[in-house]
């Protein structure tokens, strides 16, 4: 396969749809339309949770796309960015969306901040969209229409807006209290799958990486989310949020009752 050649996309030969949809708790058929590709995105956010539990082990983060769906399908854990959108990669290319890589700069934190962020463009019913579950407790929660620039777009409980800036980038904020946000920015410069090698290699490794510095572990609902960040567990439901302090012993139980996630001994 040319595919394979050049590592335009991921690819996985143990990547089974119906396993897929199983873990992600999809039922009835797929529609290839925005509905339902929003409903095949809510499942996995649903179900999936972003986390970087590997990388706080000082382990390697692998981009096959084999050890992705072993990770996530089999063995019942998430993952960051690459392993998340990699995931839905697989499944789009499976029911036949066309859709791209774009590489994304990270804003919420200040600095130099290189593009270490993957993002998928979809085209669905003739529209091109953003399609991101891998950004954290941010991720937009169906696919944006990239057109529907400078427009509030309500996902559930959170606010975002798409604007374009003065280089003709995309950027994505999301409103947090009555503020503006910056989430990332990109173009639509399409990537290759290996393209993320070095990012993923700084994320997972790099004593700047926000990864390494910090354990975070998110899964979506549909009233809102949990988030864990370093030694506390947020929930947000319906908007409101609520904050609770951890011990680190506490750690193994909180991951298997909040988030489904049972370590390997």
């Amino acid at each position: 396969m040319q595919q394979s050649k050049n590592h335009t996309k991921i690819e996985a030969l143990s990547f089974n749809l119906q396993h897929y949809l199983d873990r992600i708790k999809f039922f009835g058929p797929i529609e290839l339309n925005f509905e339902g590709i929003k409903k095949l995105m809510q499942c996995q956010l649903f179900s999936v949770p972003f986390e970087n539990i590997d990388v706080q082990a000082g382990k390697i983060i692998s981009l096959s796309g084999d050890d992705i769906v072993d990770q996530i399908v089999h063995k019942n854990r998430g993952g960051y960015c690459y392993q998340i959108n990699g995931l839905f990669s697989l499944a789009l290319q499976e029911i036949g969306v066309p859709h791209y890589y774009v590489a994304a700069r990270p804003l919420v934190n200040p600095g130099q901040n290189p593009k270490t962020h993957l993002a998928i463009i979809a085209t669905i019913e003739n529209e091109a969209y953003l399609i991101d579950l891998g950004f954290g407790g941010n991720s937009i929660r169906e696919p944006l229409k990239l057109s529907q620039t400078d427009r509030e777009i309500q996902h559930d409980f959170d606010t975002f807006t798409l604007v374009t800036t003065e280089e003709g980038d995309f950027l994505l904020r999301v409103l947090i209290g009555k503020e503006w946000s910056n989430l990332y920015s990109f173009d639509l410069t399409p990537q290759k799958w290996i393209d993320f090698k070095p990012a993923n290699h700084y994320n997972y490794s790099h004593p700047d990486s926000f990864f390494v510095q910090n354990l975070i572990v998110v899964l979506q609902n549909p009233l809102g989310k949990k988030m864990l960040f370093k030694n506390a567990i947020k929930s947000v439901t319906n908007g409101t949020s609520e904050i609770v302090s951890i011990e680190k012993d506490q750690l193994p139980t909180i991951l298997e009752t909040e988030f489904n996630i049972t370590i390997d001994k």
